[in-house]
């Protein structure tokens, strides 16, 4: 089984203040923390597991700076086998369409039995970019999966849909599924594992390496254009109603009438 698995580097908001940079179209994140998407960990951990049960390969591939090297590194520790990191500033990444593009064109140059991505990343939260690179690829696709058994040339996975429902549905190989939180649980980098990912394969390539035109994943030529970033002003309409229950009701009901909801 030959495993590609889609990583990405996000910072983490959850204790630093956001504050939008000068352009308004960025975050500044000098003060941010950054490291491996939820998901996309979820991803690793299946994808190793999936490894460790039937044998094979895992590859990871991350459009980024050299930053996220750190963080491909901790991905290759845990039982992958090498990575490839896309690093090219006329990238588009904020049209998933354009990123899916990239990322399809790293898994063409192999051969390839499935691909895992996260489900959605925690800072752009689009949900489409593992959808786009099923299409571009030219595969069936599952979503949000809960659950995957790999048989002889299919895959049978377990979906999340709304409302509490669960889908059951059986894929032929090759295919792309964008694995849900809570599927599994990722494992720590082991020490050994860190020392050994310094001496695995880590490419770093370029459009021209992938043979494709700047003109089909640049912002110039994106059909989705970012405007403008702002942080909602929070805003309470709330009204406490005090006295008795009898009291509260009355005064409820007047309001509701008054509002044209009675």
């Amino acid at each position: 089984m030959k495993t590609f698995v889609c990583i990405k580097r996000v910072p983490d908001t959850s204790e630093a203040e956001i504050k939008i940079d000068p352009t308004g179209k960025g975050v500044d994140s000098s003060r941010f923390s950054f490291g491996i998407n939820d998901a996309d960990n979820y991803a690793v951990e299946e994808a190793v597991l999936i490894k460790e049960a039937g044998g094979g390969t895992v590859k990871f591939i991350c459009m980024g700076p050299q930053d996220a090297d750190v963080m491909i590194r901790m991905a290759l520790a845990k039982g992958g086998d090498s990575a490839i990191r896309v690093d090219d500033p006329r990238i588009n990444y904020q049209n998933p369409l354009q990123a899916a593009r990239v990322l399809a064109a790293v898994i063409k140059s192999d051969e390839f039995d499935l691909v895992l991505t996260g489900c959605m990343s925690s800072d752009d939260s689009n949900m489409s970019v593992g959808v786009a690179l099923a299409e571009e690829l030219g595969v069936p696709h599952a979503a949000m999966v809960k659950k995957v058994e790999v048989g002889d040339g299919i895959v049978k996975v377990q979906r999340e849909l709304e409302g509490g429902l669960s889908e059951v549905v059986e894929i032929v190989l090759p295919a792309v599924l964008t694995i849900q939180t809570g599927i599994n649980v990722p494992r720590y980098s082991p020490i050994r594992g860190l020392r050994e990912a310094q001496r695995k394969e880590l490419k770093v390539l370029k459009l021209e390496d992938l043979g494709l035109d700047e003109n089909s994943v640049n912002a110039a030529n994106s059909m989705v254009e970012l405007q403008k970033l702002y942080i909602p002003e929070v805003v309470s309409n709330a009204e406490i109603i005090e006295g008795e229950p009898e009291e509260k009701a009355e005064k409820m009901a007047a309001k509701l009438v008054k509002g044209g909801l009675l």
